[in-house]
């Protein structure tokens, strides 16, 4: 868990540096809470890629708390503020992709390309086998030109079995077979990258039907689960790209990627509290293993807390 929450405080650092900065730049420059004040955190929490409609709904809690506990101080919003940003976070189903039972899993993982989604499915599978899961990956992106061979690459480094076809294969086919080395094999979860494109919305939701029809036929049994990857660094693109892909597909969670290389990771907020797709991993690095399942929690106290590299060290004293 330290580590954990190493690696967020470090990913996170340039949209922490950005959030908390402006946050206390508000609280400083007001010897008391008023509309001024509501107006100016207003603008810099939508200035922090939080969005007009989250932004504006936690204006409106913070000012009808504020008043029923009679908070004075300006300082004393951020933890009122940090309280609220939890909740909109939560995974409202509490899909839990890692529940151990008999069915095995399919993970198909979409997105446009870029966005580090062939990365991300080497990633989870990591990620599966750390926690004890016989994970395999599927290469059905067959259209992209070396997308077959990077993500090989990210195969090997990650330890699995990959299950490809040549370029320009069909999709549904790479998935057939990779479903029957699972069958023979006794794999659990099987992660398939996808192709990269939402250019035409049509194209995409006639290939992923015809690549659900072959998971329905061939595994019927199977839990299967559809991640959207979005590139934290694009800002409120990202948030556009999460809505089109929603009404495209029906996206189980979101991967959060390239979040150290950004400040923009408060988009987190209106993808999970305005789209209502929860987050499920963060990509916090170009390692392997610089990937994590989401924590509302920890993700909001890594934003937020100033404090928090004095507690790690705290804690690395006492260990």
């Amino acid at each position: 868990m330290l580590e954990i929450i190493k690696k967020l405080l470090s990913g996170l650092e340039k949209t922490k540096k950005d959030i908390l900065g402006k946050l206390n730049n508000v609280f400083k420059s007001f010897g008391s809470i008023d509309d001024d004040l509501f107006d100016e955190l207003e603008f810099v929490l939508i200035s922090c890629d939080l969005g007009v409609y989250v932004t504006q709904d936690l204006i409106n809690s913070l000012k009808i708390e504020a008043k029923e506990k009679k908070i004075r101080e300006p300082e004393a919003l951020l933890s009122l503020l940090k309280s609220k940003l939890k909740p909109m976070l939560d995974d409202p189903l509490h899909t839990d992709i890692f529940q151990s039972n008999e069915k095995k899993k399919i993970i198909l993982v979409i997105g446009v390309n870029g966005v580090g989604k062939t990365t991300s499915v080497a990633k989870i599978a990591n990620i599966y086998k750390k926690r004890g899961f016989k994970p395999i990956i599927a290469a059905a992106d067959t259209f992209r030109a070396a997308a077959i061979e990077q993500l090989q690459i990210w195969a090997d480094r990650a330890g699995v079995k990959m299950i490809r076809q040549n370029e320009g294969a069909d999709p549904s086919s790479v998935i057939f077979d990779a479903i029957m080395h699972m069958k023979k094999h006794n794999d659990d979860v099987l992660i398939c990258d996808t192709a990269g494109r939402l250019h035409n919305k049509k194209n995409l939701m006639n290939e992923l039907k015809k690549i659900y029809m072959t998971i329905e036929k061939n595994s019927s049994d199977t839990q299967v689960y559809t991640l959207l990857v979005i590139d934290a660094s694009t800002g409120q693109n990202g948030v556009s790209q999460a809505k089109l892909f929603k009404e495209a597909a029906n996206a189980d969670g979101i991967i959060l990627t390239k979040l150290d290389g950004t400040a923009k990771g408060g988009i987190v907020f209106p993808i999970s509290y305005e789209i209502n797709i929860p987050v499920k991993f963060v990509g916090v690095g170009e390692q392997i293993d610089d990937f994590e399942v989401f924590d509302a929690d920890e993700f909001v106290d890594a934003m937020f807390n100033d404090n928090m590299t004095g507690d790690i060290n705290d804690q690395k004293r006492i260990q």
